[in-house]
C-alpha cells in the first residue's frame, strides 16, 4: 500500500499527477520504473572513492558508511585500470593518484575489510580488468561466507565507452567482448543480484558529447552486447535483468529530466522490438547517475555546490535508481572528507528535506518537458539507426565515427564558452576576486611505499608452484570456447596477481593499439 503523503501545507499528493498511458511500472517507463517510485524506497545515495591506499580507501568507506551513505563505489587507479601490479616500471608516478590500487586479492582484503559485503551495495568502476576485479571481490566473499546470491553490486564492465572516449582498454574489442560476455554467463548462474555491467553515457558526455549523443552512443554499445551475447547462447531476458546504465548529469536542467524520460521509453522498445524480450525486469532501463565532473571549475569552487545541487535534482526528477553527487573541490583533487560530506548532505536535504521525491516524475505532463522527451527519442532513434547502418557501434568505432561526433560537439562548446555565447558563472563572467585555494587532499607517498612493500611480501610468500598451476590451468581454457571466470577466480584464490592474470590475458588476445 502506498503511503500517504502530504505538502507542508497539507495537501494530500497522489503518486502521479500524468497521463495513466505512461504511468510509473507501466511500458514503456516513461514515467519511472517501479509504481511509486521514491515512495517505497529513495534511490541508493552513493558516494564514489578511492584514493592512496586500500587502508585509507576503507577508512573513507567507513567514514562515509557512516554519515548514511548506502551504496559504495570504488575508484581504482590507472595502473589497476590497465592491468599493471603497482611494482611494474609503467605504474611509476600514478600509483594511488585517481583511485585505489588493487594487485591482489590481500589489497581486496583490506580495501573490504568490515564492510558487510551482503548488505552494502558496492559499485566498481572498472573496464579492461572487469573480469579480475569481480574475481576479487567474490574470492574475498566467499572467505567471509557470504552467499554469492547476497552479493549486490554493479561492475563497469563497459569496454566500447573506453574506445569512444575514456582511452583505459588493453585488448582489441572482439575479445574484450567475450570476457563481458562470460561474466554475463557467470553472475547469471552464481551471482543473480549483481548488475554485470553498468553501460557508461557519463563518460561519453565528460568527453564533450551532448545530450542526444550520450543516449545515443550508449545504447548503441548496449545493443552490441546484447547482441554478442545472444550470438553466445545467452537468453536476453536472463541476461538482460542484470543490465543497467550509468548517465551524466550535465546542466541544462529540463534537457537533463528530459533525456532520464526518454532513456527508459528508448531501452524498453529497443529491448521488446529488437531482441523481443519479454520479462518485465529486463525491459527497465535501471541507472545510475552522477553529476557533471566536467562543469565542475577550478574556480570559486562553491559555486559548485549549487551546480551539483541542480544537477541531483534534475537526477531524482528524472527518477534514477542511484546517484553520486560531485565533490566541490573535484576540480582541484581528490576530495577531503568534508566536501565530500557536503556532497552526500546535497543528496539527503533533497531526499528528506525537498519533496521532490513525494511525485513520481513531477514532471509529468509538462508542455515542456514532454516535448523535449519526444524530441529526444525521436533524434536519438535516428543517430542509432545511422550507427546501425554502418555496421553497429563496434564498426563505427573502429571508423572513428562516435569520436569525431564528440570532437566536433566538445569543440562547439568550448567556442560559446570563449566567445561567452555560454556563461559560466565565476569563469567568463561574474569572476570573483576572491584567489584563496582551498585545502585539497594530498597523495600519500607513505601509503605508496606502504603498497609496494606489501606486494613485495605477498608475492615472496605464497606458494609460487599453485600460482604457476592456476595461469597455465586458465592458459588452457583461453585456447578454448569456455568460460574463463571460474578459472580467473581460481587464480586470485591461488594468490595470483591482476598484472599476471591480465598478461595471459594479453598473450591470447593481444593489445589494442587504437
Amino acid at each position: 500500500m502506498t503511503k500517504k503523503i502530504k505538502t507542508t501545507s497539507n495537501i494530500l499528493l497522489d503518486n502521479f499527477y500524468g497521463n495513466e498511458q505512461s504511468a510509473p511500472g507501466k511500458f514503456p517507463f516513461r514515467s519511472g520504473i517501479y509504481d511509486d517510485m521514491y515512495r517505497g524506497k529513495l534511490w541508493t545515495m552513493r558516494q564514489y572513492a578511492g584514493f592512496t591506499s586500500c587502508e585509507e580507501s576503507n577508512k573513507r568507506y567507513k567514514y562515509l558508511l557512516s554519515k548514511g551513505v548506502k551504496g559504495l563505489s570504488v575508484a581504482f587507479d590507472l595502473p589497476t585500470q590497465t592491468g599493471y601490479d603497482s611494482d611494474h616500471d609503467l605504474s611509476d608516478g600514478e600509483i594511488g593518484k585517481v583511485g585505489v590500487p588493487i594487485s591482489t586479492i590481500d589489497d581486496m582484503r583490506t580495501l573490504l575489510k568490515d564492510i558487510p559485503l551482503d548488505k552494502i551495495s558496492i559499485s566498481m568502476t572498472i573496464n579492461s580488468t572487469a573480469i579480475i576485479m569481480l574475481s576479487f571481490l567474490i574470492a574475498v566473499a566467499k572467505e567471509n561466507k557470504i552467499n554469492l546470491n547476497d552479493l549486490r553490486g554493479t561492475i563497469q564492465n563497459d569496454i566500447l565507452k573506453e574506445y569512444i572516449a575514456r582511452g583505459t582498454y588493453i585488448f582489441p574489442p572482439n575479445e574484450s567482448m567475450k570476457l563481458i560476455t562470460d561474466i554475463f554467463e557467470y553472475c547469471s548462474k552464481e551471482v543473480p543480484k549483481w548488475n554485470t555491467i553498468s553501460i557508461s553515457g557519463y563518460h561519453i558526455r565528460e568527453a564533450g558529447a551532448n545530450a542526444i549523443e550520450e543516449l545515443a552512443f550508449t545504447f548503441s554499445n548496449a545493443i552490441e552486447y546484447v547482441n554478442h551475447a545472444i550470438n553466445a547462447g545467452l537468453d536476453p531476458n536472463v541476461f538482460g535483468k542484470q543490465i543497467s546504465f550509468f548517465f551524466n548529469c550535465h546542466n541544462h536542467f529540463f534537457e537533463e529530466i528530459s533525456k532520464f524520460r526518454a532513456a527508459r521509453v528508448l531501452w524498453a522498445n529497443i529491448m521488446k522490438n529488437k531482441f523481443g524480450v519479454t520479462d518485465q525486469k529486463a525491459l527497465m532501463c535501471r541507472f545510475h547517475t552522477q553529476t557533471a565532473g566536467s562543469t565542475l571549475t577550478a574556480q570559486d569552487i562553491d559555486n559548485n555546490i549549487i551546480r551539483t545541487t541542480l544537477q541531483a535534482s534534475a537526477a531524482v526528477i528524472g527518477g534514477t535508481q542511484s546517484l553520486h553527487t560531485n565533490s566541490k573541490d573535484e576540480a582541484l583533487s581528490l576530495p577531503t572528507d568534508k566536501s565530500a560530506e557536503t556532497a552526500l548532505r546535497t543528496q539527503q536535504i533533497i531526499g528528506y528535506e525537498s519533496g521532490i521525491p513525494d511525485v513520481a516524475d513531477p514532471m509529468a505532463g509538462s508542455y515542456y518537458v514532454e516535448s523535449l522527451t519526444e524530441q529526444m527519442i525521436d533524434k536519438t532513434n535516428q543517430l542509432i539507426n545511422e550507427i546501425e547502418e554502418l555496421g553497429g557501434a563496434v564498426k563505427a568505432i573502429e571508423n572513428s565515427f562516435q569520436q569525431g561526433m564528440i570532437s566536433k560537439s566538445a569543440y562547439q562548446y568550448q567556442i560559446e564558452i570563449d566567445k561567452k555565447e555560454r556563461v559560466i558563472v565565476g569563469v567568463n563572467d561574474f569572476k570573483s576576486n576572491d584567489k584563496q585555494i582551498a585545502e585539497i587532499q594530498k597523495i600519500d607517498k607513505d601509503a605508496i611505499n606502504k603498497q609496494l612493500n606489501r606486494l613485495k611480501e605477498f608475492k615472496k610468500n605464497r606458494n609460487e608452484k599453485l600460482v604457476e598451476d592456476k595461469l597455465n590451468a586458465l592458459k588452457n581454457k583461453l585456447n578454448s570456447t569456455k568460460n574463463i571466470m571460474s578459472s580467473i577466480i581460481e587464480c586470485v584464490e591461488a594468490n595470483a596477481t591482476l598484472g599476471e592474470i591480465s598478461n595471459i590475458l594479453k598473450e591470447k588476445f593481444g593489445e589494442y593499439q587504437g
